[in-house]
């Protein structure tokens, strides 16, 4: 038996243009700008020899969660163990609401590739086991920029797009001052957006031009301002994350919605905390509740072996 645990954090994406012209599906991403989270999805891997292979998907302890995602990083991992059949094991644990803009998907693919990789002893680098990870997320429709992001940790500015190895990322030097504080409410799909040429136009006439801007001043509160404009330019703010944005705005936070996700969020110093989740916590409805993270600057890893 071999077992093994890996960790990829959750991501709030506050920005982005689309970049997904190339023919390398490695060259394909986004450029754009967000977070990683400290919540994120852990994934647990136990592989053992079989007469033919068995896989079996759970996520968050559930069997019958469709996991198209997963399924696809197993394939692709699979192909360099021919000749051999197991027996696969694999759980997901996300500690975040799944779809509401936390990168869940990019983190699920990220931690099973890493543990998938410890577990049949294929000893792919990290940068390489990571761009499997991002390849099938392109595929899928599920997310572009999410995997590097993930993959690296902090406050990022993905300036060029592509996967690991491919693409560019600055990290913002304050990234370990600040808290996350989150009010989700619900989820929106990705592979709508990324397949809309309306919602496509929109995201790419502002993404890039905030990016551009964020590099030339690095700042969280450049960041908090351009997801904000970029989430009202795109029109996914609804009517309550709008009643949240307007309160926060009174006391003087820049809020903002999360891409992709009915998700108020936004970055505060240790003392703002309090006031803020306050202020959430007036508009929280009962199936949700508030989340108070800190940012996680190591990235996706293995946990154990």
């Amino acid at each position: 038996m071999n077992k093994i645990r890996a960790f990829s954090p959750g991501h709030i994406t506050g920005f982005f243009q689309i970049c997904d012209e190339a023919v390398n599906l490695l060259e394909r991403g986004s450029r754009g700008a967000g977070v990683s989270v400290s919540k994120g999805v852990n994934t647990s891997v136990e592989v053992n020899p079989a007469a033919a292979t068995r896989i079996r998907i759970e996520i968050n302890g559930d069997p019958n969660y469709e996991a198209p995602v997963s399924e696809s990083i197993i394939s692709r991992f699979l192909e360099h163990e021919a000749e051999q059949c197991f027996d696969i094991r694999i759980n997901h644990e996300a500690d975040l609401p799944i779809g509401s803009g936390f990168g869940t998907s990019g983190a699920g693919a990220l931690s099973l590739a890493l543990a998938l990789n410890k577990a049949l002893e294929l000893g792919f680098s990290k940068e390489k086991t990571a761009q499997i990870a991002h390849i099938v997320e392109v595929e899928h429709r599920t997310g572009l920029g999410t995997v590097i992001a993930e993959f690296f940790g902090g406050i990022e500015i993905r300036s060029a797009a592509g996967g690991p190895g491919f693409g560019k990322v600055e990290i913002l030097p304050s990234s370990a001052e600040y808290k996350v504080v989150c009010l989700p409410f619900g989820p929106i799909p990705t592979p709508k957006h990324l397949n809309n040429p309306t919602s496509r136009r929109r995201i790419n006439e502002r993404g890039g031009l905030l990016t551009d801007a964020l590099r030339g001043n690095p700042t969280v509160a450049n960041f908090l301002e351009y997801s904000r404009h970029f989430a009202e330019h795109i029109g996914i703010i609804t009517k309550r994350v709008n009643a949240v944005l307007k309160d926060a705005d009174k006391a003087g936070f820049t809020c903002s919605s999360a891409i992709f996700g009915e998700n108020v969020f936004s970055l505060v110093l240790p003392d703002d905390v309090h006031e803020l989740v306050t202020i959430f916590e007036l508009h929280q409805i009962p199936e949700n509740e508030v989340l108070v993270m800190d940012i996680d600057c190591e990235g996706a890893r293995v946990l154990d072996a």
